[in-house]
């Protein structure tokens, strides 16, 4: 029989499928239309005029679309030169410390998306070239921003209270398949 924590991590790993194949097919997306921009500037002097417009679009997407998923697996950029200092339980407070910690940080700059959004769609804020509606995207980013802040507190506490769940996860997943 599986603990709660163990559904929850096996849940999350089905779950981020889903962002992970938006960022994929998004950078798809992108890798496709700046081939087409280069071969349509260089051979007809015709570059596509909302490249710029798009790239940032995909960017953005690309980048949040993988925020919560990178956080749920610890894959954020890390500075080990305390890590000899931390061993067994000193390590696992830490690092479940610094993922609460984070998450709630996370939650200022997630309130400042939701307002920036709410603000451009009040004021029917578009895309330069093609008219898109800013606000989509803006939200897009509040809500990858907010799901991260869930993603990294859930992470925290899972790594402060049920630690096993988090080190034999990779086994959770083979078997919730």
């Amino acid at each position: 029989m599986r603990s709660l924590t163990d559904k929850l991590v096996a849940a999350g790993r089905r779950i981020a499928r889903f962002p992970s194949w938006l960022a994929a097919g998004t950078l798809f997306f992108l890798m496709v239309m700046t081939f087409c921009d280069v071969v349509l500037r260089s051979m007809f002097n015709s570059p596509i005029e909302a490249a710029t417009e798009l790239t940032r679009i995909c960017m953005a997407i690309i980048v949040f679309a993988s925020l919560p998923v990178i956080s749920a697996r610890g894959g954020q950029i890390a500075v080990d030169l305390l890590d000899p200092l931390f061993r067994g339980l000193a390590a696992r407070l830490r690092d479940g410390i610094v993922d609460i910690f984070s998450g709630v940080l996370l939650i200022w700059p997630a309130q400042q998306c939701f307002k920036l959004a709410n603000r451009a769609m009040d004021y029917g804020d578009l895309t330069e070239y093609l008219g898109i509606p800013q606000f989509y995207i803006e939200y897009f980013i509040a809500v990858a921003t907010s799901i991260t802040v869930v993603v990294l507190i859930l992470r925290g506490l899972i790594e402060l209270f049920t630690p096993a769940s988090m080190h034999h996860s990779d086994a959770v997943y083979r078997n919730a398949e």
